[in-house]
């Protein structure tokens, strides 16, 4: 494991661009696919930002549509980028690019493997001057995650020779977003090299074993991880502080403060104050889209996040020896022995903390906005691959329910969203579900704030 953590930290270093951390006050659009669309890593950065700067307030959005390629990401550039007043823009594309039946057909090899290809550059060059045109806002290119063509998992959508043209789409981006000066994150290989280490062990590993084209939930983690290391954001602790038994003294406290400290060395007592939260993982599958079912922390198996973005450590020498009960706030949080205390325990892996269980609320508060703004998502995806085909963009009359439900006898992705538009069609609708998800912000960032916790280290007689 620690090999596959180090190869991979390698990778990642050389294939990405450095990407500023986002500042406060930054809005964040996510433009992509259905992997944005219906996916996580999103939402799981800004979680980190959530708990780790609790006092920087910032605004994302999810701006993906399922089954879009670059030129309908680009038909929708002012509609749903513009009118959100990002301060930056991250634009992932390319999956629906490289086609999929397609490769069936007897000129595959041939013919489409090279005009799919020259088809989406040319299509991205349209987006390209929109993007050049727009100096108010930031670019950050991220290289998508990997279509698994060698994954022994399932037998279904299985597209000869559409990795290989993907593969080149990702060449592509990395060398138009490095002439262009613009950041990108690499999803591509660090997530690609996984998928192919896992698979010696067991063939059917893979981050994406749903279809072999959208990660699940510990896939999106391995996103969100590899988007926040290439913002340079690894290795700032949630906390880590070490307090002497016998002397009462502080030898160290990273983003904390420790006050107050009494007792003995069998029964020490200190006030702890973090200046960020631990990052809390979900325990049940939570959410979600396209068959994912993996919980969110199967991704801390396959890089070192734990290691690098959540670590909260106390650390308590000169007790005298013994095993310990840890208390916090006048609940046993759990038992170690004074050389385990000595050498540090990180608090982040400990579910019952009171700062941890903060951290929670936080994060499903979080999983109801995202879900909030889900169903507007589910909504642009029938206005912009139905209604605006056919001149009825935002019309929202009798002529586009009547469009959609005819298109939902024969459309089983139209027939899924038709409920959610039978809503989502009355503006006030849409903005009673803006107001729910601003609300839940703000909720979020007022119930973030660290609080002074009473540490009590106590021996076991």
């Amino acid at each position: 494991m620690l090999g596959l953590a180090l190869s991979l930290g390698a990778l990642t270093a050389a294939n990405a661009q450095s990407v500023p951390a986002f500042k406060a006050g930054d809005r964040v659009a996510f433009m992509g696919n259905s992997i944005t669309d219906g996916g996580h890593y999103h939402s799981y950065i800004w979680l980190y930002y959530m708990t780790h700067y609790p006092n920087m307030r910032l605004t994302m959005f999810n701006v993906g549509i399922g089954g879009d390629n670059v030129k309908q990401m680009s038909d929708r550039f002012e509609y749903e980028i513009l009118t959100k007043k990002p301060t930056v823009m991250t634009l992932t594309w390319g999956m629906n690019d490289s086609g999929y039946f397609e490769w069936f057909r007897p000129d595959a090899a041939t013919n489409w493997a090279v005009a799919s290809v020259d088809t989406a550059e040319a299509r991205y060059a349209v987006l390209d001057k929109k993007l050049k045109n727009h100096s108010e806002f930031k670019k950050i290119f991220i290289l998508g995650s990997p279509y698994d063509e060698s994954t022994k998992s399932n037998k279904k959508n299985y597209y000869p020779g559409k990795r290989a043209a993907f593969a080149k789409l990702i060449d592509f981006q990395q060398a138009t977003a490095i002439k262009n000066g613009w950041p990108y994150v690499d999803f591509n290989h660090p997530m690609t090299e996984i998928n192919m280490k896992w698979q010696q062990k067991d063939s059917l590993f893979s981050l994406t074993p749903h279809d072999r084209i959208h990660p699940d939930y510990e896939g999106h983690m391995v996103m969100a991880y590899l988007f926040l290391k290439t913002q340079g954001l690894a290795n700032k602790p949630v906390a880590d502080f070490s307090v002497n038994a016998k002397s009462k003294a502080v030898s160290k406290a990273v983003n904390c403060s420790i006050t107050n400290v009494t007792g003995t060395d069998d029964n020490i007592s200190f006030n702890y104050l973090a200046n960020s939260l631990p990052y809390p993982m979900d325990t049940v599958s939570v959410g979600g889209d396209w068959g994912a079912h993996n919980k969110q922390i199967g991704g801390t198996k396959y890089v070192p996040f734990t290691q690098e973005f959540n670590r909260e450590i106390l650390a308590v020498k000169g007790l005298k020896d013994g095993n310990y009960k840890l208390i916090m706030d006048g609940q046993e949080i759990g038992q170690w022995s004074a050389k385990d205390i000595s050498e540090g325990i990180n608090l982040a892996e400990q579910t019952y903390t009171p700062e941890y269980q903060q951290a929670l609320a936080i994060m499903h508060m979080n999983e109801e906005r995202w879900d909030i703004e889900r169903r507007s998502r589910n909504y642009a995806y029938v206005e912009f691959d139905l209604l605006k085909q056919k001149g009825l963009l935002y019309a929202d009359n009798k002529a586009a329910m009547d469009s959609v439900t005819h298109e939902a006898r024969k459309n089983p992705f139209i027939n899924g969203n038709r409920d959610n538009y039978i809503k989502a069609q009355y503006k006030a609708v849409r903005d009673a579900w803006q107001k729910e998800q601003d609300a839940l912000v703000d909720e979020i960032y007022a119930t973030n704030k660290p609080k002074t916790h009473k540490v009590t280290l106590q021996l076991i007689k």
